[in-house]
């Protein structure tokens, strides 16, 4: 029953110091769960151990919490067997344990002079695994104990408290994500309208700090962003309908007036907007060149060598002065892999271990013409910011069938994904 496992909480910096909300994502095993800020996640590969020991129907009840220094702490067995009982700090460093042999049903200990700060309670018997947060607000110094009294412990037994005083106060909820060594998390935390993703590959119990910035176009489309070794990228593509002074770009479905544009423009995939909403819009050259802007404030169209500023940091095979196809990796690195229309292939499928979340959005050619994959999952295409000559600028592609990045410069009419970088 015992397994390595991980205590997480989280904080904020820049934009806001406090986290309303996290996503938690497992990667490697295409699972998630959502915590408020407040929340501890428990990562954890125990096995063998009810499932419901997890949840809040069978809570650990701790009175008062936050605590003086002295506490109680109640919870159940199902049947008869040892309970250990472990105090940690927010590092996972132990402060108290002991085990003790309970008949089954309700157990009561005694914690006293716990110093002040955060600490996680977790409690193992042989048909659960308890966990809960205890915030204590002793100053003194005498020294932490675990007191089992001889009345309370291995026999069951009636608390005269109401039982609504064993509720646990001013402290968030412990929350269990199975975890095995080795696994890719993202967390993407949220304050107010500020997201930020972050990436975890968890070694030890540790604080996530999301670093929160602001990343809103004209029309009040707020973005996720992802810090990808120096850059401060959007983790999600463009929506934007205007440029930064607030003027128009022209939404131009028509197939043949796309193709005689030499403006700026944005469409949506098969001009649908369930495909806007979810992939973002996708826009011709001209409009992400447009002098008006097409970035939030503060933000720009990445130019072609701060793509290869990206490449070179995610994959040291990447040739940044290849023309079509370069590096062994990078484009499983920033492919999207779980919740996805990528077509798959065992060998080029997305791990998304950067964060950056490349989506299927497909595009659409210099005559107005869609990319005509079959089922709408095979490639996608970002603009760089860096004409390659009159007619056409450089760009990048993901293809499902290959591992790597395409650069070439396709057409200015073309019409693709746009992806912004942090001004420096």
């Amino acid at each position: 029953m015992q397994a390595q496992s991980y205590l997480i909480t989280f904080a904020g910096t820049g934009a806001s110091t406090t986290v309303d909300s996290v996503k938690v994502e497992n990667l490697s095993q295409c699972t998630s769960l959502a915590l408020t800020g407040t929340d501890t996640l428990l990562l954890s590969s125990t096995t063998g151990i009810n499932d419901a020991a997890y949840s809040q129907d069978v809570p650990v009840n701790i009175y008062p919490n936050p605590s003086p220094g002295d506490c109680s702490v109640k919870f159940k067995t199902k049947s008869a067997g040892d309970v250990s009982i472990g105090l940690y700090d927010i590092t996972g460093k132990a402060i108290l344990q002991q085990k003790e042999f309970s008949s089954g049903g309700d157990c009561l200990f005694h914690l006293t002079g716990i110093r002040c700060g955060a600490y996680i309670l977790k409690i193992v018997s042989d048909d659960h695994l308890y966990t809960s947060k205890l915030i204590s607000q002793y100053t003194g110094m005498s020294s932490p104990d675990i007191e089992s009294p001889a009345s309370d412990i291995g026999r069951h037994y009636n608390l005269s408290h109401a039982e609504g005083m064993y509720e646990t106060v001013g402290a968030g909820s412990i929350i269990y994500m199975q975890f095995n060594t080795g696994d890719t998390l993202k967390l993407t935390g949220k304050a107010g309208v500020y997201k930020t993703v972050s990436m975890l590959f968890p070694v030890q119990s540790q604080t996530v700090t999301f670093p929160f910035s602001d990343c809103t176009d004209f029309d009040g489309n707020h973005y996720a962003v992802v810090r990808i070794g120096s850059q401060l990228w959007m983790q999600e593509n463009l929506k934007a309908t205007h440029y930064q002074d607030g003027s128009d770009i022209p939404n131009v479905p028509d197939s043949a007036t796309w193709g005689a544009l030499a403006t700026g423009a944005w469409c949506d995939f098969r001009n649908l907007p369930a495909e806007g909403a979810a992939y973002g819009h996708l826009y011709n050259f001209y409009a992400v060149n447009d002098i008006r802007k097409i970035c939030p404030a503060g933000w720009h169209v990445p130019s072609n060598s701060e793509w290869n500023t990206l490449e070179e940091f995610l994959d040291t095979t990447v040739d940044t002065t290849a023309l079509g196809g370069t590096g062994r990796f990078i484009g499983r690195i920033l492919k999207e892999g779980c919740t996805t229309r990528w077509q798959y292939m065992d060998s080029t499928y997305g791990f998304n271990s950067a964060g950056f979340t490349a989506l299927c959005a497909n595009f659409r050619n210099a005559t107005g013409a869609w990319s005509l994959a079959p089922g709408d999952n095979h490639d996608d295409g970002f603009w760089t910011s860096t004409s390659y000559s009159t007619n056409s600028a450089w760009y990048r592609s993901l293809r499902w069938c290959y591992p790597d990045i395409y650069c070439m410069f396709p057409m200015k009419k073309s019409g693709n994904s746009v992806r912004c970088i942090k001004d420096n």
